[in-house]
């Protein structure tokens, strides 16, 4: 990442200078440092972006240092160098928290390059999922205090319930995610998220709480409540495992019949991974069918399973699609259904289809297109999200 400054720590001054040399050329800025002490030093004074450390060097060896930093900044990365005969000493670096290791001597110096650059990428990720955790945290907090405010003050439950929505559309590595809801009272019980799992998936739902009103609203800060538990178990595991979206509604399903509010969601939720090029969904109940679309291809997404807090034996799926490199994919809470001006639900859904198929990829054209604006009162809260990649 073109900019950002990288602290070279190795005794060899050839090697040390010749790698601060590339780096520069590549944009980098460069700190350096004969060793361990040394770079140690110019890390407090400097505090650079990434560390490239020397395992092997006097005064202060690579892996000491390593025990220090980590100490002191959990989260700056740090990419070790090591010959190849000290391997056991590259196991105890990751071991103590190293983000990469090189093995000298490197010849090709656009390895490390890439190296760094993921490095620091990776870190720029965990450190908006950590500002991310802490938002949903203080939101949960307000939340929290707010219960009595729901109750009394429908006004002070529409805040909540707009500071639980994300605040921006979703834009990952090409992909876009982005919703509107339109409640039929000032609470809804139409519900939506979408956020970043790990370097190369993210994660959206779309929710549909029975009801309406106060009792229906509470739920979304139940959904939102359990959904940010999730996220944080995920991560305090390493955020490596592939997250399932069935496994999610399952814990949903179990969670709200624990509860005893005799509510129950539609959801509809699934992970974009960008590796794979894949998406795994799940429902939980969800009508209408999402919608996909690919140039002049337009149909529903197969699917089905029971709605989530009703049943105790329920039992949810996960299907795998392979992602196009053009495409929309349009979910639709069924108060959508209420507002269109067909009769029967075969034309209904057929009106749908032929809305998507004009291409609105964003929400403003949607709606637009649905004829929403248009609308001052709706018989049911309606959501919307779109997930698209052009």
């Amino acid at each position: 990442m073109t900019g950002s400054s990288i602290l070279v720590i190795d005794d060899d001054d050839i090697v040390r200078d010749s790698i601060a040399a590339y780096l520069q050329g590549s944009g980098f800025k460069t700190l350096e440092a004969a060793n361990g002490q040394q770079g140690l030093q110019i890390f407090r004074d400097s505090a650079p972006d990434l560390i490239l450390c020397d395992l092997r060097m006097p005064v202060m060896d690579g892996l000491t240092m390593l025990t220090q930093v980590r100490q002191e900044a959990s989260d700056i990365p740090f990419i070790v160098v090591s010959g190849a005969g000290v391997m056991t000493d590259v196991v105890e670096a990751l071991h103590l928290g190293a983000s990469d290791f090189m093995v000298k001597p490197i010849v090709d110096l656009e390895v490390l390059e890439y190296a760094i650059n993921r490095a620091l990428e990776k870190a720029q990720l965990l450190m908006e999922n950590k500002r991310y955790r802490a938002s949903l945290e203080e939101a949960i907090n307000s939340l929290k205090s707010s219960l009595t405010l729901l109750q009394e003050d429908q006004k002070a439950g529409r805040q909540v319930q707009m500071n639980m929505l994300p605040k921006a559309p979703l834009e990952y590595q090409g992909f876009k995610v982005d919703h509107n809801i339109i409640p039929s009272l000032y609470l809804s019980g139409d519900f939506v998220d979408y956020f970043a799992l790990n370097d190369h998936s993210f994660a959206f739902y779309l929710a549909d709480v029975s009801g309406h009103g106060a009792s229906s609203a509470f739920v979304t800060v139940l959904l939102k409540h359990m959904s940010i538990n999730l996220l944080q178990d995920y991560h305090s595991n390493g955020g490596k495992a592939r997250v399932k979206p069935s496994h999610v509604l399952n814990h949903i399903n179990r969670s709200l019949l624990k509860t005893g509010l005799g509510k129950h969601v539609t959801v509809f939720g699934g992970v974009v991974n960008t590796r794979d090029q894949t998406l795994t969904y799940s429902f939980g109940g969800h009508f209408p069918l999402p919608v996909i679309a690919q140039g002049d291809s337009v149909h529903f997404l197969e699917g089905k399973g029971l709605p989530v807090g009703l049943f105790e034996d329920a039992v949810y799926e996960d299907a795998i699609i392979d992602l196009p490199r053009q495409f929309s994919l349009t979910i639709l809470s069924d108060g959508i259904l209420e507002v269109l001006p067909q009769k029967s639900l075969q034309e209904k859904e057929d009106c749908l289809l032929s809305v998507i198929q004009e291409g609105p990829t964003t929400i403003e054209a949607l709606t637009e297109k649905l004829g929403l604006n248009a609308i001052e009162e709706t018989p049911d809260d309606i959501a919307m999200l779109i997930l698209a990649r052009n």
